[in-house]
C-alpha cells in the first residue's frame, strides 16, 4: 500500500501510469491477485455504492427517530426549484442525506471509508456519472483513485473517529471524493493531491461528537458538507490552484491535530453537541425508552 502522495506520483511520473493504474497493480502485488479480479471485485463497490443510494425508502427513520425522510425533504425542495445551489450541487447534496440516513436506517451502504460518512463518495461520484455521462468501468477507475488517497491517510494518520475526530472520518470521505473527481474531470496526479489537500484542510480540526453515541446527529448532515467540500476543491485544483502545504504534510497535521484534541471530542458522545442540554435530553430520553 502505498504510504504518501509523493510515492504515487512518483511511480506514476517514472511509468507514465495515470493515478488509479498505480493503485491497481500496487493492490494486484499486495493481494497477489490478477488485474481482472481486482477490478470486478472494485466494480462490485461501485455498484453497492449505487445501489445505496437508489435503494433509499423516504418512509423510514432510524430507530431513535432522529434522523430519516430529510433527504425526500430536500429533494422535493430541490424539485420546486427553490434551492441556493444549482442543479449539479443540490442533487449531491440529496444523494449525501439519502445514503447516511440509509446508514441509520440500517439499510446496505459501502463504508467508504467508515460507515458515518458513508454518503460522501456515492454522492459525489454517482451526480458526476449521471451529469457526464460516464461508464461504470470510468467510475470503478475512480474509485482506485479514491482507495489509494483513503490508504495512504489511513497509513499517515486514521479514518476513525475514535482516534482523530470527524476530520478523520468525514475530513477523509471528502478528500477522496475530490481526488476521485478531479480525476474524472481530466485533472492529472498533482491536482487530485492538490484537491486532497485542500479537503482536508477546509475541515481540519472538526471533532467527533454524535449525540446519544449514535451516527446520526450531526453525523448523517455531516456527509452534506464533506460532499460540498469535496465538490469545492475539486474545481479550485482543476482551476490550477495549489495547496501551499503538500497533501503529505496535510494528513500528518490532520493526525497531530487529532491527537490534540480532548477524550471527550472523539466519538465518546461526551463532549460538542452532545453535552448540550438538547444533546443530553435526548440521550436521557433515548436511555429511558430501552
Amino acid at each position: 500500500m502505498f504510504t504518501s502522495f509523493k510515492d504515487i506520483i512518483r511511480v506514476c511520473e517514472e511509468r507514465s501510469l495515470p493515478f488509479w493504474k498505480a493503485v491497481l497493480l500496487d493492490d494486484c502485488r499486495e493481494s497477489d491477485i490478477s488485474e481482472e479480479a481486482s477490478f470486478e471485485k472494485m466494480k462490485s463497490i461501485y455498484l453497492a455504492m449505487k445501489e445505496s443510494d437508489a435503494n433509499y425508502d423516504p418512509n423510514l427513520r432510524s430507530a431513535s427517530k432522529m434522523v430519516g425522510r430529510d433527504a425526500e425533504k430536500l429533494r422535493l425542495y430541490q424539485q420546486d426549484h427553490q434551492m441556493l445551489c444549482g442543479g449539479f450541487s443540490s442533487r449531491v447534496m440529496v444523494r449525501a442525506l439519502r445514503v447516511a440516513e440509509s446508514n441509520a436506517c440500517m439499510k446496505r451502504i459501502v463504508a467508504a471509508p467508515t460507515a458515518g460518512s458513508c454518503g460522501v463518495m456515492p454522492a459525489v461520484l454517482v451526480t458526476v456519472q449521471e451529469a457526464r455521462g460516464l461508464s461504470d468501468e470510468e467510475m470503478t477507475r475512480a474509485l482506485y483513485v479514491a482507495s489509494g488517497i483513503g490508504g495512504i491517510i489511513a497509513a499517515r494518520a486514521s479514518l476513525a473517529g475514535a482516534e482523530g475526530g470527524c476530520q478523520a472520518e468525514i475530513g477523509s470521505a471528502s478528500a477522496m471524493a475530490a481526488g476521485a473527481a478531479v480525476y474524472l474531470s481530466g485533472g492529472d496526479e498533482h491536482a487530485i493531491a492538490d484537491s486532497c489537500a485542500m479537503a482536508l484542510s477546509n475541515l481540519m480540526g472538526l471533532v467527533c461528537d454524535p449525540v446519544a453515541g449514535l451516527v446520526e446527529v450531526p453525523c448523517v448532515k455531516r456527509n452534506v458538507i464533506g460532499a460540498m467540500n469535496a465538490i469545492s476543491s475539486a474545481d479550485l485544483a482543476l482551476a490550477g490552484i495549489r495547496s501551499q502545504i503538500p497533501a503529505d504534510e496535510v494528513v500528518d497535521a490532520m493526525k497531530s491535530v487529532g491527537h490534540m484534541m480532548a477524550p471527550q471530542l472523539r466519538e465518546t458522545g461526551q463532549g460538542g453537541l452532545a453535552a448540550t442540554p438538547t444533546g443530553q435530553r435526548l440521550c436521557q430520553e433515548l436511555m429511558e425508552e430501552k
